[in-house]
């Protein structure tokens, strides 16, 4: 199956903790062709940044990166970003704010390759044409 993962869940999948909210959710990874959108990747170095993480923390970073298939940015994806926060704003959906602007990225981009979203993230929940899995 082809799961988009978002940042928070990513990031669990890459913690030496557990954390019981994302445990079910990191689990489910494994096994499946695994997406990221620029979004996600994005975040996930600016936080290694203002963590401060050290060269080897964030060359592991990278190489977990790898793993998965990022989700080029294209012309269709680019539609595909401006139809979501249409459909988003018509239906009164929060993700059409600007304060969920990355969200909206990630949405688009688990629409676009038609793939399942992997989130813990409430926001996602009724937006038009996604699939949560």
């Amino acid at each position: 199956m082809r799961l988009v993962v978002d940042t928070g869940v990513f990031s669990a999948a890459l913690s030496r903790r557990s954390r019981a909210n994302f445990d079910a959710l990191v689990a489910r990874l494994a096994g499946q062709q695994l997406f990221l959108s620029v979004q996600t990747v994005a975040e996930l170095r600016y936080g290694a940044l203002v963590a401060e993480w050290g060269h080897a923390r964030r060359a592991r970073l990278e190489a977990a990166i790898t793993t998965a298939t990022v989700v080029p940015v294209t012309d269709s994806l680019l539609d595909a970003v401006a139809q979501l926060r249409f459909e988003c704003r018509r239906d009164g959906h929060p993700l059409a704010d600007r304060s969920h602007h990355q969200d909206l990225w990630i949405a688009a981009a688990t629409i676009h390759i038609d793939a399942h979203l992997v989130t813990a993230d409430g926001v996602f929940t009724d937006v038009p044409r996604l699939t949560l899995g």
